[in-house]
């Protein structure tokens, strides 16, 4: 019942957790905005959730200040906001480009900043960003750790700024999403096979297992300036 007739905004909803975020808002009863940097992306987003709920979209493209803005403002006035998307090239310290790290560092991080800075949030909403493990526990990508380390600072810094509003950061381990079919051959199968045998939940989580984590975070009255890990036991393992 708290979801009914809310306004909630998730910026990457065409893919992955964002999309299962969305659906499972719009099932809730919220009135959910789905955004993400492909407008075409955005009306098949649409058209699949149709009949879910009151399902409306834009095209935010977090890399772009000014389609930001624009996004933003036509949003209106939110009570939910979650930033599941970004865009990030994986590489070690040695190889990735600097120019490349930069680029992952304004999605990811820049990106999050300013859509908070020019969301028009209702008093008492609940803004959720997105970070990931690699933050304490590094995996060979440098520009990777410290980008989710911005992101979890921040959170926990605008949870004191912007109260009664309340922010978390939901900080996902392995998840076994469409980003790994970029993988050749069967290594994603591999990929997950290892993680689940090596991981203490002897499991590798769906977009649909971080998203309904991330509702109920959301949703949480007295869960603010939190950095919440779902990894199935990685960080101790």
């Amino acid at each position: 019942m708290m979801l009914d007739g809310k306004r909630f905004l998730v910026i990457g909803a065409t893919q992955g957790i964002g999309r299962a975020l969305a659906g499972l808002a719009a099932a809730a009863g919220a009135d959910v905005i789905v955004a993400s940097r492909s407008a075409e992306r955005v009306a098949r987003t649409m058209g699949e959730l149709t009949g879910a709920g009151n399902v409306t979209g834009h095209v935010i493209d977090l890399t772009d200040a000014a389609s930001i803005a624009a996004g933003m403002k036509a949003a209106g006035k939110l009570d939910f906001l979650a930033i599941p998307g970004s865009a990030v090239t994986f590489g070690s310290f040695r190889d990735l480009d600097v120019a490349d790290a930069m680029a992952s560092m304004a999605s990811k991080f820049w990106g999050p900043y300013r859509a908070v800075k020019a969301a028009e949030m209702a008093a008492g909403g609940s803004v959720a960003l997105f970070s990931g493990t690699a933050s304490r526990k590094p995996i060979g990508a440098a520009a990777l750790t410290a980008i989710n380390s911005a992101v979890e600072g921040l959170g926990r810094a605008l949870a004191l700024e912007l109260a009664p509003v309340r922010v978390n950061v939901i900080c996902p381990g392995l998840v076994d999403t469409e980003m790994w079919e970029r993988l050749p051959g069967g290594q994603r199968l591999e990929m997950v096979d290892q993680a689940r045998r090596r991981l203490p939940a002897r499991y590798v989580a769906t977009a649909a297992d971080i998203a309904e984590f991330a509702l109920a975070v959301m949703q949480n009255r007295y869960l603010t300036g939190a950095v919440l890990d779902i990894d199935g036991g990685g960080l101790v393992s």
